[in-house]
């Protein structure tokens, strides 16, 4: 197993993001994401970064840290393969985004999941975040749940 940092618009990653998009309009009634649009340079240095866990060598969990404002990241795009869940890999790309946005200088994170995720919403909790008001464009939406977590 290897992690680390890849291109945001690489096939590789694209092709995580879009399996993350197409479970996520299978849990909420052909929605994805409501939030800005996503773009590579929102995931370079010195803003932020996107890492993929490759095991042998196919890529199979993702996630990125970016800018949300001058001391704090937003957790954007964290997925693993079905295929791959239920063996830690997200709590440790987790844990490795938090590392990442440290070395960024950000002091905490924020992210939006879904009421409908539950796993996500374990691990967040679990990984001592907590909840915060909903933000931007998850604030009218009633499936988000939004958290933070000071670094």
């Amino acid at each position: 197993m290897h992690s680390g940092p890849e291109p945001f618009d690489s096939p590789d990653v694209q092709a995580l993001v879009e399996a993350q998009q197409e479970e996520m309009r299978g849990l909420y009634g052909g929605e994805g994401d409501i939030g800005p649009a996503r773009e590579g340079r929102m995931f370079e240095s010195p803003d932020g970064v996107f890492l993929v866990t490759r095991v042998d060598g196919g890529a199979v969990a993702c996630g990125g840290v970016c800018r949300f404002d001058t001391v704090r990241a937003e957790l954007k795009r964290m997925y693993v393969l079905p295929t791959a869940r239920g063996t830690g890999l997200g709590r440790r790309m987790l844990e490795a985004l938090e590392a990442e946005a440290r070395r960024l200088g950000y002091t905490g994170i924020v992210l939006e999941t879904g009421n409908r995720q539950p796993e996500a919403l374990g691990l967040y909790t679990s990984a001592g975040y907590g909840p915060i008001p909903c933000y931007g464009a998850y604030a009218a939406r009633a499936l988000s749940r939004c958290f933070e977590k000071t670094l």
